[in-house]
């Protein structure tokens, strides 16, 4: 998977490169840097690939560099087992064509009205994916001609002959030119489709994408299903449940690499972007800061997180279904290192099954699906913690003290499990805001920095890292420069350089931390003498 070569190597329009860098496409897939040349150069292919190594824009950025926009005839047929892969097909054309002028892409397929694809046939439709049944259908009505069709790809051509469309196939060929160009896209190659190759095709060249003997025996793989919207409010909640050391999530381009990160900064979390529009001095920092566990949210594209070896991964989240089966072993791969067990959670969208099946049949495993998380999920989770802590303290015992408190507090007639429920009761859902508290003795402020006073603290969970993640991604300013932190039960203090001071309380009016609105302001509390 490891290569240098870029789309700009494949010899392709500006129109395209402008088209997939919108996309956020970094490099192409395997498949797609051995497949894009071959067809370009005007050669029959027959690939062996599996749905979801990025095969579409293999086919299609040569489909599209291929035609003529002038003409209004039909040059371009594919050939799709079913509606859902016709639509996606011609989805991901459309946007690979998206700066070339004057190319019309059209699915046609059954349970549309045919009028309607009638319609924009007469308009002239330069690009048809359509099912092997409707394209005939439009062929014997004479609303589709193949005359100036140059290249015809057959997609999933072996679970077309599973669905029984041989003979439609072969009848479509055969009414095709002879002159064409004939690629076919397979997972298998049984004898039944290397005889279409034979009878078809005109010395194809032959590529194969090879399979990988893949063992994550230690990896819980998980997945759920999630709409576009809901995924950043699910992916908090996943992380406030899991509450792992250190997170890596996926993304498919480098727009949501950056996008994703904005957001998580904004609720809180101390998260950072590495991609490959970022230089290298900056990826380096950025592991740095990962390894070192000052961030513990590692936002990537597949591209940049090759360097990435860390050994106490906890969680790896496929923000996006990866484009390429490889690529999501080695996203996984990046938790259960040295030994250790690991978690990776796949967020699958409505049109993304067909991905996730061709992923469990490639790497032998089944992938459980879990239900989305609640709010609810998310307290238990903090209770359950909370208990862990609890029992924790009481065997690591001292608690002579606090004994002591508790049975002052009984005396007044109060049984030891209503001392105990309140306590928790305190610490889960926060109790009554201490008022005119003064500056514990022990903070003083310190030459250069302003002191500032945060009003939540240990009884909102919160933790260093959500108060450095939540400064430095609503206010701008560099999470290196937030100094000493200490939280108390229902407030937290920072030091913070003294020009980052009026910047800080205003950036944060409103806003949370950990998920935490601050109902009141941040308090400038103090400054060295005479600044």
């Amino acid at each position: 998977m490891e290569n240098n070569i870029t789309f700009q190597d494949l010899n392709i329009s500006q129109q395209t490169l402008r088209a997939i860098e919108d996309m956020g496409f970094e490099e192409p897939t395997p498949i797609q840097m051995r497949t894009i040349p071959t067809i370009l150069g005007g050669r029959d292919l027959t690939g062996q690939a599996q749905t979801g190594t990025g095969k579409t824009a293999a086919f299609g950025v040569p489909a599209i560099e291929r035609v003529d926009p002038d003409s209004r005839e039909t040059q371009v047929l594919v050939l799709s087992p079913t509606r859902e892969l016709a639509i996606q097909t011609a989805e991901e054309f459309a946007r690979l064509a998206k700066y070339h002028k004057g190319i019309s892409i059209l699915p046609i397929y059954g349970g549309q009205p045919i009028d309607r694809q009638f319609k924009a046939l007469q308009r002239g439709v330069q690009i048809v994916v359509g099912t092997p049944g409707r394209v005939l259908d439009h062929l014997d009505r004479g609303t589709l001609s193949f005359a100036g069709v140059h290249l015809v790809v057959l997609d999933e051509a072996d679970q077309m002959l599973d669905m029984g469309f041989r003979e439609d196939i072969e009848k479509i060929l055969d009414e095709t030119p002879a002159k064409r160009q004939t690629v076919l896209f397979s997972a298998t190659l049984p004898k039944p489709i290397l005889d279409i190759s034979k009878k078809f095709q005109k010395d194809p060249e032959f590529i194969s994408v090879a399979r990988r003997e893949v063992t994550v025996p230690q990896i819980e793989q998980l997945y759920l299903e999630v709409r576009s919207r809901d995924k950043l409010e699910i992916l908090s909640r996943l992380l406030d449940m899991y509450d792992p050391d250190l997170t890596l999530v996926f993304s498919n381009t480098k727009k949501g690499v950056d996008d994703l990160t904005t957001h998580l900064q904004a609720r809180g979390y101390f998260a950072e972007g590495l991609h490959g529009d970022m230089k290298q001095t900056l990826r380096d920092r950025v592991m740095a800061k990962f390894r070192a566990g000052t961030i513990d949210i590692l936002v990537a594209t597949d591209v940049a997180a090759r360097g990435i070896d860390v050994e106490d991964v906890d969680l790896v989240i496929n923000y996006d279904v990866p484009q390429d089966i490889e690529y999501y072993i080695h996203r996984i791969g990046r938790t259960a290192r040295a030994g250790r067990t690991g978690r990776a959670v796949t967020f699958v969208g409505p049109k993304e099954y067909f991905k996730l099946r061709t992923i469990q049949n490639y790497t032998k495993i089944k992938i459980a699906r879990i239900p989305l998380p609640t709010q609810g999920d998310v307290e238990e989770s903090r209770t359950r913690k909370l208990i862990d802590r609890v029992q924790h303290v009481i065997n690591e015992g001292d608690l002579e003290r606090y004994v002591n408190l508790v049975e002052r507090i009984i005396a007044e007639d109060y049984t030891s499990l209503e001392v105990a429920a309140a306590l928790l009761k305190l610490e889960l859902s926060g109790g009554p805001a201490e008022r005119g508290q003064g500056l514990p003795q022990d903070i003083r402020p310190v030459p250069g920095l302003a002191l500032l006073r945060i009003p939540v603290g240990r009884e909102h969970q919160i933790r260093p890292k959500d108060i450095v993640g939540a400064l430095a991604g609503e206010t701008g300013i560099p999470g290196s420069a937030i100094g000493a932190i200490n939280i108390y039960d229902t407030y937290s203090t920072v030091d913070v350089p003294l020009e980052f001071a009026d910047q800080i309380v205003e950036g944060m009016k409103g806003k949370t931390i950990a998920r935490v609105r601050l109902t009141r302001p941040i308090e400038i509390i103090g400054a060295p003498d005479g600044q």
